[in-house]
């Protein structure tokens, strides 16, 4: 039987596997448990009350978080002529069209955090889905990553400053990061909260009883920190 390292050992005793802590009390662990010697990110894992199987019960989007997630993200854009330029001013970090496709394709490169095109180009961008798609880089219009040539500009800065895709999973669980351990406790609720207040929204009509069942932090060497579904949820609805 393996043994569990120290250190992990010694930061999970700081974490009660049985409490739902408060958000403040939760997000107030994280750099107690954030001891590597990185800046480990933080994720949240939302699991939602829907059925990700029926169509109407899908949860996707995205959102801008109100400080970034903390790293810089590499974002490529697939457009040519006026949207090209304008990608690349907005600080795209590869902008082309089928010598962009060619390269993802033939030499399967994905070495960058968000893909984004423009409508027109899908037709062809679409073949990428093989290799883009099950790494979660395929454009989509409904995270907003399609594009008309003139908002291209716009969702570049966006990305760029962090804004964040997510999409539920098979078991109905939400994963998204949210930062930096390094990051000030206040920085760090504010983009939990804005992220669930937009999963509120976006809750399906047809989704019965408890929407938000668990919200758990975690870093990137650490355990995960139960927070009171019911706190954050009401931290959430007033959040502005």
């Amino acid at each position: 039987m393996s043994k569990t390292p120290k250190r992990y050992a010694a930061v999970r005793s700081l974490v009660d596997p049985q409490t739902r802590y408060a958000l403040e009390d939760g997000i107030g662990l994280v750099p107690k448990v954030a001891t590597a010697k990185f800046d480990e990110s933080v994720d949240v894992a939302v699991r939602l009350g829907v059925d990700p199987r029926q169509a109407d019960q899908m949860v996707r989007g995205a959102i801008s978080l109100p400080h970034g997630v903390g790293k810089t993200v590499r974002v490529i854009v697939f457009a040519e002529g006026d949207a090209a330029k304008e990608a690349l001013a907005a600080g795209a970090d590869a902008v082309g069209a089928d010598d962009l496709i060619d390269r993802i394709q033939n030499q399967n490169w994905t070495e960058f955090d968000s893909a984004v095109s423009v409508r027109n180009l899908m037709a062809k961008v679409g073949r990428l889905g093989r290799v883009l798609g099950p790494r979660g880089l395929m454009p989509n219009p409904k995270s907003g990553t399609v594009v008309g040539p003139e908002e291209v500009g716009r969702v570049v800065r966006e990305i760029k400053a962090g804004r964040v895709e997510f999409r539920v999973e098979k078991a109905g669980i939400v994963h998204a990061g949210i930062g930096k351990a390094s990051m000030s406790p206040d920085k760090l609720k504010e983009n939990t909260l804005a992220l669930v207040k937009e999963l509120l929204r976006l809750k399906p009509s047809t989704a019965k009883g408890n929407y938000v069942k668990s919200v758990t932090l975690s870093t990137t060497m650490g355990p995960g920190i139960r927070l009171d579904p019911n706190d954050v949820v009401r931290w959430a609805t007033e959040y502005r």
